[in-house]
C-alpha cells in the first residue's frame, strides 16, 4: 500500500480554478462574520440573543447564521495548510515550518493588534482576551506537531477529538488547581490572572484542533475529479446535518446543555438550534460543518469572477478580519461622539458592555436597532470592498515572503 506521501506527489496538482469555491466560501464566512461584530458593538439588546427568556427569532437567527464562521474557517484554514503542502510536494518539515510559523504569528497578533482593535488601548485594566487568532494559532501550532502522523492516523484522531471531548465536560479548571489555566487553554472557558492582568480564554483549543486537524485530512478530496469531490462533500455534509438533527434529538449526548419544550413552537426550535459554542459541542460541529460542506459542493459548480466580493474578501480573510474589527469599533465611537457629544467621551474608548465593559458607563440609550444593526454592516461591507481589492491585487502581483502572512 502506498504511503500518504506517495500519494500526493503522484497525484495531480490542485489548479487555481479548484481554489475558487474556496476562496469564495472563505469571502462568504469574511462577510457573515462581520455581522455578528457589528452586532456586538452596535446593537442595543444589551443580553445574550441565545437567551430564549429575552430574545426575539430575528435577533436569535442573527447570532446563529454567524455560527457557522468559527468552524468553517478553522477547517478551511486545516484544508488550505494540506493543499499548500501538496501543490507544490513540499516536505513535511516544510508543511511543519509553515504551521508553526503562522501559529506563533496568530498567537502574537491576538494578544498585540486585536488588544489594540478590542481597546483603543494596552492598558493593563482590560483583560487579554484569547478568541479568534488565538484557536486559530493554537490550532496551526498543535496541528504542526500532529502532522507527523499517518493522514489516515491523523483523520482518527481528529474525529475522535470532535465526538468525543464532551465526555470532558464534567471536568472543570478547579480540580486542576495551580494548573487550571491548563485546562482553562484546552476546554473550558475562563479567567485567570497574570502578570497583573486578567486573561479570558473563550476559545478552548481542544475542539478547534479537532477541527483544524479534520479539515488538513480532509483536504485530500481536492486531488480527485471534481465529480467525485462533490459527491464527497455533499454526502459528507449530508450525513453530518442528519447526525446533529438525530443526536441533538436524543438529547443524550453532544451538547452541555439540552433542547426544552419552549413557550411556543417557534422558541423551541430555537431551543433545538441553540448549540454550545465555548467550546464547540459535537452538536455545534455538525449543525455548522454539515452545511458549510453543502455549500462549498455548491460553490464547486459555479464560477466566480475575479471581482465577485466573495472572491475579493476570501484572497485576504485575515486583512479584512484586522480591518474590519478596527473599522467598527472607530465607527462606533464616531457615532456615539455624534450622537451624545462630548458626553461621549466618558464611555466611547471603553469597552463595550458585550464585550466585558462596565455598564454604568454608557447611556440607557446606547446602541441601536437591529434594523439599523443591518445597515451598518452592509455599509461597512461595501465600504471595504475596493480596500480589500486593492490589497488582493498587490498580493496577486508581488510574491514578497511576509505578505504571506497577511
Amino acid at each position: 500500500m502506498q504511503s500518504d506521501r506517495e500519494t500526493l506527489t503522484e497525484a495531480r496538482p490542485v489548479t487555481p480554478s479548484r481554489l475558487q469555491a474556496i476562496d469564495a466560501f472563505r469571502g462568504l464566512i469574511m462577510i457573515v462574520m462581520a455581522l455578528d461584530h457589528v452586532r456586538d458593538f452596535f446593537h442595543r439588546s444589551g443580553f445574550s440573543p441565545e437567551d430564549l427568556a429575552r430574545t426575539t427569532p430575528v435577533l436569535f437567527f442573527t447570532r446563529w447564521i454567524t455560527h457557522f464562521c468559527a468552524p468553517g474557517f478553522a477547517f478551511m484554514a486545516g484544508m488550505g495548510a494540506f493543499l499548500w503542502w501538496s501543490r507544490r510536494q513540499r516536505s513535511r518539515a516544510d508543511l511543519t515550518r509553515y504551521l508553526l510559523t503562522r501559529g506563533l504569528w496568530l498567537l502574537l497578533l491576538e494578544v498585540t493588534v486585536m488588544r489594540l482593535a478590542f481597546n483603543f488601548s494596552f492598558s493593563l485594566q482590560y483583560p487579554v482576551l484569547l478568541l479568534v487568532f488565538w484557536s486559530l494559532g493554537g490550532s496551526m501550532i498543535a496541528l504542526a506537531l500532529l502532522v507527523q502522523l499517518p493522514v489516515r492516523v491523523l483523520a482518527a484522531l481528529s474525529i475522535a477529538i470532535i465526538a468525543l471531548h464532551n465526555f470532558l465536560d464534567p471536568v472543570t479548571a478547579a480540580q486542576f488547581g495551580a494548573a487550571a489555566p491548563l485546562w482553562n487553554g484546552l476546554h473550558q472557558p475562563g479567567a485567570f490572572p497574570v502578570a497583573g492582568m486578567f486573561v479570558v480564554v473563550g476559545y478552548p483549543l481542544l475542539p478547534w484542533i479537532g477541527t483544524m486537524a479534520g479539515g488538513f485530512c480532509f483536504g485530500r478530496i481536492y486531488l480527485p475529479a471534481a465529480e467525485r469531490r462533490r459527491s464527497v462533500l455533499i454526502r459528507t455534509g449530508l450525513a453530518c446535518t442528519v447526525a446533529f438533527v438525530a443526536l441533538r434529538w436524543l438529547n443524550l449526548y453532544g451538547n452541555p446543555l439540552p433542547w426544552a419544550v419552549q413557550r411556543s413552537g417557534v422558541f423551541t426550535l430555537l431551543s433545538f438550534l441553540n448549540c454550545t459554542k465555548y467550546p464547540p459541542s459535537l452538536d455545534f460541529l455538525l449543525m455548522t460543518l454539515g452545511p458549510a460542506l453543502l455549500i462549498l459542493a455548491w460553490f464547486d459548480r459555479l464560477r466566480f469572477g475575479a471581482n465577485n466580493p466573495l472572491m475579493v474578501f476570501g484572497r485576504v480573510p485575515f486583512f479584512f478580519f484586522v480591518v474590519h474589527f478596527f473599522a467598527i469599533h472607530a465607527l462606533a465611537v464616531v457615532m456615539a461622539l455624534l450622537r451624545y457629544g462630548n458626553a461621549a467621551w466618558r464611555f466611547a474608548w471603553s469597552p463595550l458592555p458585550s464585550m466585558g465593559g462596565d455598564a454604568k458607563l454608557f447611556p440607557p440609550d446606547f446602541g441601536y436597532s437591529l434594523g439599523q444593526t443591518y445597515c451598518i454592516w452592509i455599509l461597512l461591507v461595501v465600504a471595504l470592498y475596493p480596500l480589500c481589492r486593492w490589497f488582493g491585487n498587490v498580493k496577486a502581483r508581488r510574491k514578497d515572503w511576509w505578505l504571506s502572512y497577511l
